[in-house]
């Protein structure tokens, strides 16, 4: 079986892909353009199942989600009614999950079980549009509460035999969410975001899987990185995904622009 490459996506602004006015048509439509096309690379591939990291979990320690039919979260407000109807009844994973669990666990972490947690937003927006059929099972993983990029690096290294058994992880947040900043109409966040971004798709594409762990995981000394993430709950599932990268580099598998800022996908791997 061909090894499965890790991939880091961004998924927008809450339920932008129900919603007539999300903000920023142009901006929207162009990810979703790229979505479709990742979902029909997915269904053409040896993908059997995903692991899914959302910025939109955290725990005390890595919860696995072992449920069958894991239902809806809507974990947003302030949107239309019709918003809260949204359905995305893909499979859970028991299976992977316990696989998931048996990595973590040999590689020295202890991991809580999760039964009930339906799909957040994280989960179920971009992959409604990728994956309109939501036919393909999804496992989830959490994040961890304190946000150590140096923990959330490790568990993605212990992740890492899952590209070779069918299965594709991948990690949801946005390479830019200062929400303060999105909606604030300041021209500087394009500049700002652009800067980071660079630093982010130059850095995970460094070539020595050592010198490309210490710069990600030292990421608050990048250009504008606090700006750009006050809170880093939607940049960590990159770490992950890049730990999972072994010793593929990182290679920017889209890239545009939400709200004016600059948002970009990351792939550790190829097809």
């Amino acid at each position: 079986m061909k090894r499965l490459p890790a991939l880091y996506l961004p998924h927008g602004g809450g339920p932008w892909n129900a919603m007539d006015d999300n903000g920023d048509a142009a901006g929207y439509a162009a990810l979703a353009v790229w979505l479709r096309q990742f979902g029909e690379t997915v269904a053409s591939s040896s993908v059997r199942s995903i692991l899914m990291i959302s910025a939109h979990w955290e725990e005390s320690k890595p919860f696995v989600h072992f449920g069958d039919h894991p239902g809806m979260l809507y974990d947003y407000g302030g949107f239309p009614e019709h918003t809260y109807h949204l359905k995305w009844p893909a499979p859970g994973d028991p299976a992977l999950a316990a696989r998931v669990e048996e990595l973590l666990v040999g590689a020295g972490f202890k991991c809580g079980r999760e039964l009930e947690r339906g799909y957040d937003h994280g989960t179920f927006v971009p992959f409604m549009v990728a994956f309109p059929e939501h036919r393909i099972p999804v496992a989830q993983l959490s994040l961890v509460r304190g946000l150590d990029p140096v923990l959330h690096y490790d568990l993605g290294r212990a992740l890492e035999p899952l590209r070779d058994e069918g299965v594709l992880i991948v990690g949801s947040g946005m390479s830019y969410h200062n929400l303060r900043a999105f909606f604030s109409g300041d021209p500087a966040v394009g500049a700002i975001s652009d800067t980071f971004d660079e630093w982010l798709a130059s850095s995970a594409s460094i070539a020595d899987p050592a010198l490309r762990r210490s710069t990600l995981v030292n990421w608050m000394t990048a250009p504008h990185a606090l700006e750009c993430h006050p809170r880093s709950e939607h940049l960590l599932p990159l770490h992950v995904i890049a730990g999972a990268g072994g010793a593929d580099a990182g290679r920017v598998a889209w890239r545009g622009r939400l709200m004016g800022a600059a948002i970009s996908a990351l792939a550790f791997g190829d097809w």
